[in-house]
């Protein structure tokens, strides 16, 4: 009774989540694919009722929608990965080699358990080999969506992204890569044929989903579709700009007259040292003047705009682009032209010869 009861709270926790963060962000593609991810973990939930050891009156029968029910459940950890690019990653696109991954992922998932439900599970050691790729597949999904999400704490300047990043790292991903771990890697028959797994699986679930949702409903400085407005969205200024460490002109004196952005591998850390300035006082000053949410993303704007005059000067139209990139601040060329592409929507050389045509 108490599992069940557990079942239930955990269902009706992330359905409930899943609605108040499509209410936030209607628009926000990252909350329709956790809307996915809640309905996905939900169902994935209800196929762990319809086993032997569930009480009978308890008992889920889903017929003939059984195997998609399954793929439903083998489908969280690309669209946790999904999940993570569009909130981590905004300012790139997702790549189209691992979106092709994931929806063979799916397919083979889908294929595996109608050829297996036919066949009794007698599918030989090619339909093992198959499963245990796509087992390795799904976990290489889970640690894509953790690199995602760790590579760019250094470089995030809203504090409450930052803090969400570790949530994102250390609860949901850590929790999807143990269930996936345990069920493809440790039990034959999945956790949950074994009561005390499942048991831990769902209140681990439950607990995590309702005290988000406790979170969200009651304290509405850190709601969480008050962290994702301030993930997805740049927080505003302050009323009294006077707390800012110096004014917008005094920074691009010091950091754009005076070069600081061409330092290759320059860090946050490094421009606060040399500005004399607290980290955090530095991050809020970016963050809330210059506009910025990520310290890269500035750098590039820099960087770029500096390129741009060296690549239309006539006098250096022999310089090549490799050159222009290091000097500028870059250690190579191609973190050059993604940057220069992305701004400027064509690569450098594109950029000269029409500057020059």
């Amino acid at each position: 009774m108490l599992l069940f009861t557990a079942q239930i709270v955990a269902i009706l926790s992330v359905l409930l989540l899943a609605v108040g963060y499509l209410k936030a962000e209607p628009h926000a593609a990252s909350a329709r694919v956790f809307g996915l991810i809640a309905l996905c973990v939900a169902l994935y939930i209800m196929s762990g009722m319809t086993g032997p050891n569930i009480a009978v009156h308890y008992q889920l029968d889903f017929g003939r929608w059984q195997p998609l029910v399954g793929v439903t459940s083998s489908s969280i950890s690309g669209l946790f990965m999904l999940y993570c690019f569009l909130i981590f990653q905004e300012a790139h696109r997702f790549p189209r080699v691992l979106g092709a991954a994931f929806l063979l992922q799916v397919f083979a998932e889908l294929a595996l358990i109608i050829i297996s439900s036919q066949t009794d599970g007698q599918g030989g050691s090619i339909f093992n080999g198959i499963a245990l790729v796509l087992d390795l597949m799904q976990l290489g999904f889970v640690g894509l969506a953790i690199y995602w999400t760790l590579s760019g704490w250094s470089t995030d300047l809203v504090e409450d992204r930052r803090v969400f990043r570790w949530f994102v790292i250390g609860v949901q991903g850590a929790l999807i890569f143990f269930v996936l771990f345990l069920e493809n890697f440790v039990f034959d028959d999945g956790a949950q044929a074994f009561v005390g797994v499942q048991a831990i699986t769902v209140y681990s679930i439950a607990a995590l989903a309702l005290g988000m949702l406790l979170v969200s409903m009651k304290f509405d400085y850190v709601s969480l579709s008050q962290a994702i407005r301030k993930v997805t969205e740049r927080e505003s200024a302050p009323a009294d700009s006077t707390n800012a460490p110096f004014d917008i002109d005094g920074f691009n004196v010091a950091f754009r007259e005076g070069f600081l952005y061409r330092e290759a591998g320059l860090t946050i850390a490094v421009l606060a040292t040399k500005l004399g300035l607290p980290e955090y006082k530095l991050r809020a000053f970016i963050h809330q003047e210059l506009g910025f949410r990520n310290f890269n993303a500035m750098l590039h704007v820099y960087r770029v705009a500096e390129a741009c005059e060296i690549l239309s000067d006539a006098k250096k139209a022999s310089l090549p682009v490799l050159t222009v990139a290091l000097s500028v601040g870059y250690q190579s060329i191609t973190p050059f032209n993604n940057a220069f592409r992305e701004l400027k929507g064509m690569t450098p050389s594109e950029f000269r010869k029409q500057a020059f045509g």
